[in-house]
Formats: structure tokens, C-alpha cells, sequence
């Protein structure tokens, strides 16, 4: 492979890893709130999953709280549809916001900051985080003994959920890795993955510390539910002729296995037949399997049989089916 297509692989991986926002994205304060909620909160990288204006949330702080974590070329806004779908089965939702050119590990290091800050509104702090693709990522990294920036508070009853996060470094990257042509290129090929990706351009790679050295979960953490998805054969896209257009694969299943954090205590591995997309949903199509999945692993309460019905209805409105 020459360095040119592999840099082109990886721009295109990268500007697939996540869903866009909804341009069509109902327009609510707080998708996320609960009809109990009293208390106005501002925590430093927390706002309502949305793409407003608004960064105050609304919280009820003697429920637990949900902090969902979008990936790379993603945004709050993403997770509007899964904040009103934890809502509705009484959980209340924030999402984290940073900036996905910034180092993982700057990023995780405000995550755990944003954590910790959150518990402090809480009357007894659970909460779980929630990271799609890249955000699983950070979202895992902020939740490790021994990290720069660690999470502080020793009380707070924590679970991590990941959602097609490549643990074992982005396969499309590992040109930017490659000693001989950093060398060759006397540093161009590092300019060139810099300007594809950011300030994380290497830590995504399989041979960053990063990756290699994932870190144990922090005593806090009771468990870490890590859905993997197998992407081949997904679309995302059609034509009028059913011809697939634009395919839903972005990570492989090898990418989204590491030993070290798979087989980690307090880890179940979940894998499932899904597009990248498709399992976190978007307009068009209903993750169900993604809400299944976390149903049955205790993420989301389980639907009573007389609001079925009514649920039915707001995923046909959230999600346009």
C-alpha cells in the first residue's frame, strides 16, 4: 500500500467514525431531562445532548445520570434520539463535549474532571458513562488507575458502556506509524496525519501507549459492558435500485478487540451484527439493537408491557419510522 492511500484510508475512516448531527433534530431544552427535575447544574464540558445554544442542564440529583460520549466528526446533538430514549425509561442523560482533534488523552483527562464535578450535584452519585466509537476511547481512559488527570472522588458508583470503539487502534492509521517512512518523509508523513486527524493522530495508531498500555479500571467502576459490532456487510445507504451506496463499515472486529481491555475484570464482551451507524441510530433507522442489548445487560430499564405502545410511537418520531 503506498503511503498516499493509506492516508487517504485513513481521512475516510475518520470522517466516517461517527454519525453526524441530525439536521432534522427536534428542537427540546434537554432531551435528556426527567419530568422530576429541579435542580439547574453548569459543569465545565457537560451541556444537554443536543446542538443549542443551552449548557445548563436540569437535573433530578437523587437519580443516577447518564453521561454519553460521541465520537470523532460527531456531536452532542448525535445523542438526542438515545437521551430521549433513556428518558423516557425515567433516566436522565447529559453528553460530554470536547473537542475530538484534541489529544485522547487531554480528553479523557476532562472527562474524568467533568465526572467528578457532576458527582458533586448528586446526592449519591451513580452514574454511567456512555462512549460511542472514539468516545469509548476516552471514555474508557478517563475511568483508569493511574492516569495524568485521575478521577478523584472514591465514591462515586460508576459503569462504563462502550459501543464500537477501536481498542486496538485504527488499522487505516498505521501508516502514521510506520519508523521508516516518519524517516523517510523527514516528517511530512506525521504533518500529513496531524492535518487528518489532530492532536491524537498517533495515539490512535495499534503501536501508541495509548492503545498498547489501556490501563486497569479504577475500583469505582463495577463493571464495563463493551459492545463490539460486526460491521461487514452493512450499508448505511441505497439507492432507488436497493444498490448499496455507502457501506456502513468502519471498524473490524479485530480493531475493536484488545486482549488487554477485553479481558479486563468487570468487562463483558458483547458482539453483534451492525453497521457503525446503525447501532447508535440515526434518522431512518432505529438502533434496536443497541436498546435490546442494553435492556438485557441492565443499562436501560426494561419497558413496561402497557407503555410499549407509547414507546413504539416515540421511536417512530425520534428516528422517522
Amino acid at each position: 500500500m503506498t503511503p498516499n492511500l493509506a492516508l487517504l484510508l485513513l481521512a475516510v475512516t475518520l470522517g466516517g467514525c461517527a454519525t453526524h448531527p441530525r439536521p432534522d433534530a427536534i428542537e427540546v431544552a434537554d432531551p435528556g431531562r426527567l419530568l422530576s427535575a429541579q435542580r439547574l447544574v453548569s459543569v465545565d464540558g457537560l451541556r444537554p445532548c443536543n446542538d443549542g445554544t443551552v449548557r445548563t442542564l436540569q437535573i433530578d440529583p437523587s437519580q443516577p445520570i447518564n453521561i454519553l460520549v460521541h465520537g470523532c466528526n460527531g456531536s452532542t446533538g448525535k445523542f438526542h434520539a438515545l437521551a430521549e430514549v433513556l428518558a423516557f425509561h425515567g433516566q436522565q442523560s447529559a453528553c460530554f463535549e470536547y473537542d475530538d482533534r484534541d489529544s485522547l488523552m487531554v480528553s479523557s483527562g476532562q472527562l474524568a474532571h467533568t465526572v467528578d464535578t457532576l458527582a458533586q450535584h448528586l446526592d449519591t452519585p451513580k452514574i454511567t458513562v456512555i462512549g460511542h466509537s472514539m468516545g469509548g476511547l476516552v471514555a474508557r481512559k478517563a475511568l483508569i488507575e493511574n492516569a495524568p488527570n485521575p478521577l478523584r472522588n472514591t465514591q462515586i458508583d460508576l459503569r462504563l458502556v462502550t459501543v464500537s470503539a477501536p481498542f486496538s487502534g485504527i488499522a487505516a492509521a498505521r501508516m502514521c506509524a510506520a519508523p521508516a517512512l516518519r524517516i523517510a518523509t523527514i516528517g511530512l508523513n506525521d504533518l500529513a496525519c496531524w492535518l487528518i486527524s489532530g492532536d491524537n493522530w498517533y495515539e490512535i495508531t495499534s503501536s501508541s501507549d495509548f492503545i498498547q498500555h489501556p490501563g486497569r479500571l479504577i475500583p469505582q467502576v463495577r463493571s464495563h459492558l463493551k459492545v463490539v459490532t460486526d460491521e461487514r456487510g452493512t450499508c448505511r445507504r441505497r439507492d432507488d435500485a436497493g444498490q448499496c451506496i455507502e457501506d456502513d463499515y468502519i471498524f473490524s472486529l479485530d480493531e475493536q478487540r484488545y486482549p488487554l481491555v477485553t479481558l479486563a475484570p468487570r468487562t463483558t464482551d458483547v458482539e453483534v451484527p451492525a453497521g457503525h451507524v446503525e447501532i447508535v441510530g440515526e434518522s431512518g433507522v432505529t438502533p434496536y439493537k443497541l436498546i435490546d442489548i442494553f435492556q438485557h445487560q441492565g443499562i436501560v430499564r426494561a419497558t413496561p408491557p402497557e407503555r410499549q405502545s407509547a414507546f413504539q410511537q416515540l421511536l417512530a418520531q425520534l428516528y422517522g419510522r
